[in-house]
């Protein structure tokens, strides 16, 4: 047997491999991280004032609204705490949703073999019609990528009593760290 037949296997079975984690990498949540050049998502600030900053999370398609937004306000209780602050209010919050169709042809249509393909005839109207479920068969899906925004304030001490945007930043840390995707 020639040697590059026995090695066509083995690379089939590397491609096959490196397709099926690229694949599963893209069914994933965006983790919580900072955002970095190749990746899909992830969390971003900017300081604008001593105690203000501008802070971002950005989702892939499998993340959802409620993720996003947990992570950002994740991120801004962890730069809260970094900062040496003790409580953040937010001053503007915005969660922007992407929205785009994709639209893929029936995986089994073969325009070389149309008259292969299965159709019916009925009668309508006093006249006979045809359905082919292959004729411009087109499967329709919506993906929502969602990024989510806020202007936040800190500040130290007890958070200001009756302000339903100020949030104790080791309290948001402690609930919801556990439920954030890392």
């Amino acid at each position: 047997m020639p040697r590059s037949n026995i090695r066509r296997p083995a690379l089939f079975v590397v491609a096959a491999s490196a397709l099926a984690l690229t694949v599963a990498a893209c069914a994933t949540p965006t983790p919580y991280g900072p955002m970095q050049p190749g990746r899909a998502g992830g969390y971003a600030e900017q300081r604008l004032e001593a105690n203000r900053f501008r802070v971002a999370f950005a989702g892939n398609s499998v993340t959802s609204r409620e993720q996003v937004e947990m992570s950002l306000l994740l991120r801004a209780a962890e730069l809260t705490v970094q900062e040496g602050f003790d409580w953040f209010a937010t001053v503007e919050r915005a969660t922007d949703r992407d929205t785009r169709y994709v639209g893929t042809r029936d995986p089994f249509y073969d325009p070389y073999y149309r008259g292969w393909n299965p159709y019916w005839r009925f009668y309508r109207g006093g006249s006979w019609s045809r359905f082919d479920p292959y004729w411009n068969d087109v499967n329709v899906r919506q993906i929502d990528r969602f990024e989510a925004t806020s202007e936040i304030v800190m500040g130290r001490g007890p958070k200001p009593a009756g302000d339903p945007n100020a949030f104790d930043a080791r309290d948001v840390i402690a609930n919801i760290a556990p439920r954030v995707t890392r």
